[in-house]
């Protein structure tokens, strides 16, 4: 994608960047790591809670973390293919940034943080549903982040959050069936840290026996003389008195 395409949005972000209270430039440069580190802590808690769960829910939690890495490695693929320079040294008449320029090398295009935010905050939301009104608020403040410190294009982060939700959805999708065999598997291991892991799954509830509708004994309705049988010769003795009848 042609750098210019973005380059005025660029300026204005950084213009605001700069005019902006000190405190609102610290907050977005931790901001901009510290989030990062909230969808690593996500996903702990994403996988305790699917210890108790069953094998498939579980299995959708811990290949997350898989499918965002799997995003990483396809981001530093296109920066190599791509080889974007910095906004913050390319872009000419910007503010200066609020965070140090990366070295030449360390290339733009797409933007990192947001491919891992992206892929993170889908990850999240297919293992946990409810959770998804954090995760997403929290990828597109992670990739508004990266231009508001002046280190990435805006098409930089949004190609970056395309790339990592859609990498995160098709590796979820194809690897949630090993995943749930795997872990069925070391939910029967002997080896404790292992079924730590895994987790106990779903409690089992204890087999009270048939209900009164079962198949293995007459329900309320079924006594003698009822049911399907009893019914049955019922309707033949009237078929019989109604035909002497007539």
């Amino acid at each position: 994608m042609d750098p210019s395409v973005t380059s005025g949005l660029y300026r204005d972000i950084t213009d605001l960047a700069q005019q902006s209270p000190s405190w609102v430039g610290h907050f977005v440069e931790i901001g901009t790591e510290a989030v990062i580190l909230i969808f690593g802590a996500l996903f702990l808690v994403s996988w305790w809670r699917t210890r108790s769960a069953d094998s498939r829910t579980m299995a959708v939690a811990v290949v997350g973390p898989l499918a965002t890495a799997v995003a990483y490695v396809c981001s530093e693929v296109f920066k190599s293919a791509v080889q974007e320079d910095r906004p913050c040294r390319a872009v000419a008449g910007a503010a200066t940034s609020l965070a140090t320029c990366p070295p030449v090398g360390d290339w733009s295009f797409p933007s990192n943080h947001s491919t891992i935010a992206g892929a993170a905050a889908i990850a999240l939301a297919i293992a946990w549903r409810k959770i998804a009104v954090l995760t997403l608020p929290l990828a597109l403040f992670a990739a508004f982040s990266r231009v508001f410190v002046g280190v990435h294009y805006p098409h930089d982060v949004a190609v970056g959050l395309v790339l990592g939700g859609l990498v995160a959805a098709l590796v979820v999708l194809a690897l949630t069936r090993p995943a749930r065999a795997l872990i069925e598997t070391m939910r029967t291991s002997r080896t404790g840290v292992v079924v730590w892991f895994a987790g106990p799954g779903p409690a089992v509830r204890p087999d009270t026996g048939p209900g009164p509708d079962s198949a293995y004994g007459p329900g309320p309705a079924h006594g003698p003389g009822h049911g399907p049988v009893g019914d049955s010769r019922r309707l033949r003795r009237q078929r019989g008195r109604h035909g002497a009848r007539s």
